[in-house]
């Protein structure tokens, strides 16, 4: 009996990943690529993602500040802001963000040049499209992926403070020292440690899925989508396991 398609499909990501990483290893990086794919990354998506941030922050601290002011635990809003932000929201809704902009910018560059051929033409003039197509996005995200969960984090718990201070007047040496009191010195380091794994599985997801595209110019679509499917299935499966070795 055939394996469902898109089985097949995770296992050559997972195999393109492994080649990727091992080409990572060996230094083999093509640096203009790498530059390019920085940028659609990075500072491309640092506007969604501080608004994001500012809504999250905010939303989230309206709802925790309204129910602890009427229980009297208004000095308690800051420290379950932070680890709500730091443990699960940043990092999840950072990797959403980037599964739909970039994953899916990943797997419709790559899907039209293979279905276009090319990939093809690539391998014949005995480069290896992995090395040169798939370890710069890969790295890129490796990077950036944190940054970016970082600055979610930044926004997130500063637009906390400026709401419960302007909407429930909670003083901001309170919200801060709460802040302090609650947060882990481990706390930063395990959310950097999650939008790295995220960010590596957002590559590795989109890049399979674009260089198994098949058929013509209207499977890019289909391909894409699954892409997205995929990965988002993927990092809400990983963050359990995550969350459970880290703050398990």
């Amino acid at each position: 009996m055939k394996a469902p398609r898109w089985l097949r499909r995770l296992g050559s990501s997972a195999l393109i990943g492994g080649q990727a990483l091992a080409a990572v290893a060996k230094g083999k990086v093509n640096l203009s690529e790498l530059t390019d794919n920085l940028m659609e990354a990075g500072p491309s998506s640092f506007l969604v993602v501080m608004i994001t941030g500012l809504a999250a922050g905010t939303v989230f601290n309206i709802q925790v500040a309204a129910e602890l002011t009427k229980q009297g635990a208004a000095s308690t809003v800051g420290g379950i802001l932070a680890l709500g932000l730091s443990r699960e929201i940043a990092p999840l809704l950072t990797a959403t963000l980037l599964t739909g902009k970039v994953a899916t910018a990943y797997a419709a560059s790559l899907g039209t040049m293979k279905v276009t051929e090319q990939i093809d033409a690539i391998t014949m003039l005995r480069t290896d499209p992995v090395e040169y197509l798939v370890v710069p996005r890969v790295l890129a995200l490796l990077v950036m992926a944190p940054v970016q969960c970082l600055l979610f984090f930044t926004v997130g718990i500063w637009s906390g403070q400026l709401s419960s201070t302007a909407l429930y007047r909670i003083p901001p040496n309170v919200f801060w020292t709460s802040v302090r009191t609650w947060m882990q010195p481990s706390d930063v380091p395990s959310m950097l440690l999650k939008a790295t794994v995220f960010g590596l599985e957002i590559a590795i997801l989109a890049c399979g899925w674009g260089l198994t595209t098949r058929g013509g110019p209207k499977e890019v679509g289909t391909s894409t989508t699954g892409a997205v499917v995929m990965t988002l299935v993927v990092i809400a499966l990983t963050d359990v396991v995550l969350t459970q070795l880290l703050y398990g």
